[in-house]
Parts: C-alpha cells; structure tokens; sequence
C-alpha cells in the first residue's frame, strides 16, 4: 500500500459523505472538492533588489515543499520604475499529495503560531466558490528558520474549490479544518 496523506484519506472517507448529507447531492461526483492551492507573495521592493526575489522564492519553495516560479510584470509603469518583464513576485501552485500535505500543516501547524489568532475571516469567497487568504508574517510556518529571513512578508493563500456556492466551498473547507471566524 502507498502512502495517503491523511487529509485526502478523511476526505474520502468522512467529508464526502458529510456533504452529501449536509447538501442532499445524489452522486459522488456532485461533492466539491479541493482543486488546488496557490501561494503567491508579491516582492515590490524587488525593483530595487533583485536578491529579494531569490529569497522569496527560496522561502515559498520551502514552506510549499515545491519549487516556486517568478512572476513578471506585463506592463511598464513609470511611477514605480518598473518595466516588462521584471520579476515583481514569486508564485506556488500545489495540487494532490502536496496540497492536502500543505493543508494539514497549514491547519495544524502554522495557523495556531499566529499571535491573537481567532479564526480566519470568512469574508474571502470571491462567490465561485474559491477562497483567499492572507498571512502577515511568514515566520508562522515552521519551515521558515527565524534567523535566516532577510525581511518580514507576508503572501496569499488561495484554495481553488470545484463547488458552485461559497456556501459548499465554505462547508468543505470547515471540514478539512479551517478555522473560520464565528459571527
């Protein structure tokens, strides 16, 4: 038998048929489910330094388990001394195995080393059914060894679901575990 991670295990097994219950979807297929996780972190102080760049993209690359990839601009503008084609952010796209994995480390792990934290705001569904979400800080995630960072940043973090509501989407996500703030 191979490995499973364990959120991809409890969702086949108990959220799928939590939410056929809890919606009254008569297939399987109908279940929404989570797509893909991106992690994006814009660097605009990467016109000026290009180091900053490489140290954003070394700590995505770290805190996803996957290589990240640069983002360029695809415009120029003047006022901010940016052109074409310059690197301005650095992106992760984390799909399968490694999205429930980051999931779980995400919920479990980083999310609880938030200073005050009360929940996550429900306020981030875009109203297709995926949700963003933003960390002030990276030093949340364990991966990230304090003493090495150059500079504090946070990034964004957005769950592409396949549910049609951002009441399914919000239900899924509940159940692998995201705190979201009570109203």
């Amino acid at each position: 038998m191979t490995y499973q991670p364990r959120l991809k295990v409890q969702y086949k097994e108990q959220i799928v048929p939590a939410l056929m219950k809890e919606f009254g979807y008569k297939n399987v297929m109908m279940v929404p489910k989570l797509v893909k996780i991106v992690i994006s972190k814009g660097v605009g102080s990467a016109v000026a330094d290009k180091k900053q760049i490489e140290y954003a993209i070394d700590e995505l690359t770290r805190i996803a388990g996957q290589k990240a990839v640069v983002c360029v601009s695809k415009k120029d503008v003047a006022s901010f001394k940016l052109r074409k084609g310059m690197p301005i952010g650095a992106k992760v796209t984390l799909r399968s195995d490694k999205m429930y994995e980051f999931l779980d480390r995400l919920v479990s792990a980083s999310l609880p080393r938030i200073r005050d934290f009360n929940g996550i705001n429900a306020n981030g569904f875009d109203g297709r059914g995926n949700y963003n979400m933003g960390v002030t800080e990276q030093i949340i995630f364990p991966e990230i060894n304090i003493d090495q960072i150059h500079k504090l940043s946070g990034m964004d973090i957005t769950f592409v679901t396949s549910a049609p509501t951002d009441k399914e989407a919000k239900a899924l996500l509940t159940a692998f575990g995201l705190p979201f703030k009570k109203k």
